[in-house]
């Protein structure tokens, strides 16, 4: 081990997830989640990634029309054993039916265990959508579902359907998420019937229960895809809302009723269901 490595902290005043994504996409590291932002360890230095951020984040306040702020500090530190502590940072999760926890600690004895890796960047569960998320897939998927993950990302949504007994498909249009989707399902025994690179408008099936925990502008884009997806009797799940935006998005499902609403911080996630 080297005497010393880098410690990138990364402050943004807003749209966290789509920070996470560009993270998880760019950088050939993990990263660790905060209330307020991400920080990224290396043994290399971490300015070139902190420039990246920064650059990113102007691009979507202009994208966006919105002061979106972003702050970068990098520090080097002696190594004492710093994966070690980034370790005992992330601690396991109950959410309803699911314990979730990272590879290096032992499993429950008692509810359906979702290991995870967190060397893979995103996923663990820890943010608001994807425990919301989970909640709502604890609840709504039975045993023989047919159930689509939508924007899969790490996977964790559906090994947690497949966990339940579900037959799940899952895809995304970032092929390294369909990467983590598979490497996660190994690590946790299960298998996809069907992941692929692309949109659900791919799916050639009609599903049980359809999942997409994305952000709110994606989720108003394909709006007509996930309900062409869903069966006449089947539950949407939509995550990735920020309460601000709920409005927005549910002028795009105005034909379906709201079965649920799980709010969590400042997001929110929707079941909805077809109305008769």
């Amino acid at each position: 081990m080297q005497e010393s490595y880098y410690e990138l902290t990364i402050s943004v005043s807003s749209h966290h997830e789509l920070f996470a994504d560009f993270l998880a996409d760019t950088i050939p590291v993990g990263f660790e989640e905060t209330e307020n932002g991400f920080i990224v360890r290396s043994e290399d230095d971490l300015q070139t990634i902190a420039w990246g951020v920064e650059q990113f984040a102007q691009a979507l306040s202009k994208a966006l029309s919105s002061n979106i702020e972003c702050e970068c500090n990098q520090k080097k530190l002696k190594a004492s054993d710093w994966i070690k502590e980034y370790q005992q940072s992330i601690q396991p999760i109950e959410i309803e039916k699911f314990y979730i926890h990272p590879t290096w600690d032992e499993p429950s004895d008692k509810l359906i265990n979702i290991e995870i890796d967190p060397a893979l960047a995103f996923g663990t569960g820890h943010h608001p959508t994807t425990a919301s998320s989970l909640r709502a897939i604890s609840e709504y998927v039975k045993d023989g579902d047919r159930v689509i993950d939508v924007g899969s990302g790490s996977g964790i949504l559906g090994v947690g359907a497949l966990k339940l007994g579900a037959k799940v498909d899952a895809c995304d249009t970032d092929p390294v998420s369909v990467e983590n989707t598979l490497q996660n399902a190994e690590l946790n025994n299960v298998e996809f019937n069907k992941v692929w690179e692309g949109s659900c408008s791919l799916a050639d099936d009609k599903y049980d229960v359809v999942v997409a925990n994305i952000v709110a502008d994606v989720l108003t884009f394909i709006a007509k895809d996930l309900k062409s997806a869903l069966k006449d009797s089947g539950v949407m799940i939509l995550s990735g809302i920020l309460d601000k935006y709920e409005d927005k998005v549910l002028k795009f499902y105005k034909d379906m009723k709201i079965e649920q609403r799980i709010a969590q911080e400042e997001w929110v996630t929707l079941v909805l269901k077809k109305e008769n």
